[in-house]
């Protein structure tokens, strides 16, 4: 109701809050209020959020994007469908140093929407291909939603970002398979190769690759190997993003105060959230109705798939109208007591969490990246998200690869875990 009314998110969770605590508990509710809030925003691992927000501004403001295009150009014009992996390719490999979908899309859009479409490639495999790979920037870590869920449902960051490498690397397949098919359907969508390139050639365009190869390395290396937290291996990926702007000669001073008044609006916009969503948690814990959906799982003996299954559905009509840091926060502290009561590895749930809240970044009337490729490509949003419909579905495949293999997550960290020890 307080959403339908247009409040902000937070806001409406705090009176929420503030509701459930004066009408059904003794508690004093400013208190409450205070301590949660205070508490939960002192947790060490929200470091690392403003870190990787503030180091996905400053790669916004780089030639990443140019120079991602170039180095991988070369090495693809040859398969199926040809330069249009590359917005599969860039937006996987830029997901890994931003953190967010909305960056990942604008960032890639900007270069390949321009440079496929005068190249000859229709626009529905373009955008369509964009749209749906743009989502890889909340999956593929380092993921801002990862840390948000980590935090919100006790489970450990790195944990998270080590389970999400194997799930992208799936869904990028999909989506490059699809992308074949769909060249070999409609070969006219697709303009003739280029003239053919020699292995030199190919070699002098990857040493575009090298700083972003290297920062991955870093951040994503320094985390499966232990010799770093996710706040130590955000510090270094922050370093390492100076490093490439100033390689790229993009760093400057105005570049620079540019990155940190865009970090900083955008993590007061997530902080403020979470406040909200802390109260939230802390509200619903003292009035019993996460203790009482748990018992009311665990007496109709519902199985982790009739769970399962109801959550999707919720979360993905969700996903249509709410942004998805706002969906995990709005529903973590309700939802945890029920996973746990229906056996299912928290683990595992965020990224499956994740993965369908993916599906509503491209899904009609609000998913934020097909409002971004429209302002990219001036398109009207029914053909975007009909273009986008099919990568849609290949997060659909995604899913279910996920549901009946969770080894698909869970294998990572359980290796992590024993080199750790």
């Amino acid at each position: 109701m307080f959403l339908a009314g247009g409040l902000w998110i937070a806001i409406a969770m705090i009176l929420v809050g503030l509701v459930a605590v004066a009408a059904f508990t003794n508690t004093n509710a400013g208190a409450l209020l205070a301590t949660t809030v205070f508490g939960g925003s002192t947790d060490w691992a929200l470091t690392a959020l403003p870190l990787f927000i503030w180091m996905g501004e400053v790669l916004f403001r780089t030639r990443l994007a140019d120079q991602m295009f170039a180095g991988l150009a070369p090495w693809i014009r040859k398969l199926p469908g040809g330069l249009a992996h590359t917005n599969v390719l860039a937006c996987g490999i830029f997901a890994a140093v931003s953190g967010s979908s909305t960056a990942t899309t604008a960032t890639i859009g900007r270069i390949t929407v321009t440079e496929l479409t005068l190249r000859g490639y229709d626009d529905r495999i373009v955008l369509g291909s964009l749209a749906g790979s743009g989502t890889l920037g909340i999956l593929i870590p380092p993921s801002l939603m990862m840390i948000v869920y980590g935090v919100a449902a006790d489970v450990p960051i790195s944990h998270l970002f080590i389970a999400g490498v194997l799930p992208g690397i799936l869904l990028m397949a999909l989506f490059s398979g699809w992308i074949m098919v769909d060249s070999a359907w409609h070969p006219e969508r697709i303009p003739a190769p280029d003239a053919p390139t020699t292995l030199a050639q190919k070699l002098r365009a990857s040493r575009e690759l090298i700083p972003v190869v290297l920062l991955i390395a870093g951040v994503i290396g320094s985390i499966y190997f232990g010799i770093a937290t996710a706040t130590e291996a955000a510090a270094m990926g922050l370093m390492g993003a100076f490093a490439v702007a100033y390689w790229s000669g993009t760093l400057s001073w105005q570049s620079f105060l540019d990155s940190v008044y865009a970090a900083v609006r955008t993590n007061c916009m997530i902080f403020f959230i979470l406040a909200g969503s802390m109260f939230l948690t802390g509200a619903m814990g003292f009035t019993g109705i996460p203790r009482q959906l748990a018992a009311m799982v665990g007496e109709q003996g519902f199985s982790p798939g009739e769970v399962l299954l109801v959550l999707t559905l919720l979360m993905i009509v969700m996903g249509c109208f709410i942004d998805g840091i706002s969906i995990v926060v709005l529903t973590t502290s309700v939802l945890m007591p029920v996973i746990e009561a229906a056996k299912i590895d928290p683990l595992w749930f965020g990224i499956y969490m994740i993965f369908v809240v993916e599906m509503g970044l491209v899904t009609p009337p609000v998913g934020f990246n097909l409002f971004v490729i429209q302002g990219l490509s001036r398109r009207e949003l029914p053909y975007i998200a009909w273009a986008a419909l099919p990568y849609f579905l290949m997060m659909c495949v995604a899913v279910l690869l996920v549901w009946y293999f969770p080894q698909i997550v869970s294998w990572l960290p359980a290796q992590m875990t024993t080199s750790a020890r």
